[in-house]
């Protein structure tokens, strides 16, 4: 549970229908970026946060995992964790420094790890296979639908237990959360498939349910019945991932019963935007 909000407060934010926010990007007037938290610092168009950097391995090959703490002294249950998947040919590096015109809106990318440090969250990002290079497993054929010892579970697993046995600083394993974008976003909706009860909230950008791929997109027959609140950010002109099958993943959510947000800007294609940083943090912070 995030520091200062209560169990029933947080479930008396519950809402089942899904809420679309459409506003006009701000992307293409960019201003130079700024720094909210002691860690990161602006240097005209790039952001750069300080890190460190762990080697955990996959079963077949070691991965790197970045990671910083907040300042300051953490709460007595330790930092709540936001875990962070890059996209592919993107790598999570891009989480720690970027300017403007790198891949994926990488820049906002990292104004998310500033404003998650900021809000006293601890930020993980591990690479994904190829030294960040490639897709994470999570779609991809065998390992969508035989996920269990996969490289990217091995890897996960291996970061969950690090996690709790302190190798990363003081940490709370019961407020966690995790967002991604393009292949890292069906990334974290694979957190809600195969890691249930390990996440408290989820945001999801450029991307959909955990086994889709781009446009070809089938949702199961029953999504996960604790699956975590959602918030989807998603541009309504991005042709990798088209917008509709986001809508239709949330839409799915909305009936069950899950609290669910959508923040589509029209003119937006497959990248994170100006807007995307503090939705996010506020999200996670409810």
């Amino acid at each position: 549970m995030h520091p200062g909000r209560t169990a029933s407060a947080r479930a008396g934010l519950a809402r089942a229908a899904v809420v679309p926010v459409v506003l006009v990007s701000t992307l293409g007037g960019c201003a130079s970026p700024s720094a909210t938290s002691g860690r990161c610092t602006a240097d005209g168009d790039t952001l750069t946060c300080a890190h460190q950097t762990t080697v955990l391995s996959d079963g077949a090959a070691d991965r790197e995992v970045h990671w910083q703490l907040p300042e300051g002294d953490p709460p007595e249950s330790g930092w709540p964790v936001a875990f962070g998947f890059q996209g592919s040919l993107a790598s999570a590096e891009l989480n720690w420094s970027a300017k403007a015109g790198d891949p994926l809106g990488a820049l906002y990318q990292v104004e998310v790890t500033d404003r998650l440090l900021a809000a006293g969250f601890a930020v993980i990002t591990p690479e994904a296979a190829g030294d960040g290079l490639l897709a994470w497993d999570t779609n991809v054929p065998p390992y969508a639908g035989d996920w269990p010892g996969c490289p990217d579970d091995v890897l996960l697993q291996a970061l969950f237990a690090g996690v709790a046995e302190g190798d990363f600083g003081p940490l709370d394993t019961t407020d966690q959360v995790a967002y991604g974008i393009s292949s890292g976003g069906y990334m974290t909706s694979r957190m809600a498939l195969s890691y249930p009860g390990t996440m408290r909230r989820l945001v999801i950008v450029s991307a959909s349910w955990a086994t889709c791929v781009g446009i070809a997109c089938a949702l199961p027959e029953a999504l996960p019945a604790d699956h975590p609140p959602t918030l989807f950010l998603h541009g309504g002109s991005d042709e990798i991932v088209p917008a509709f099958t986001m809508q239709a993943y949330a839409d799915r959510l909305a009936a069950d019963g899950v609290e669910v947000d959508t923040l589509v800007l029209p003119f937006v294609g497959h990248e994170w935007f100006a807007e995307a940083p503090d939705r996010l943090v506020e999200w996670m912070g409810e």
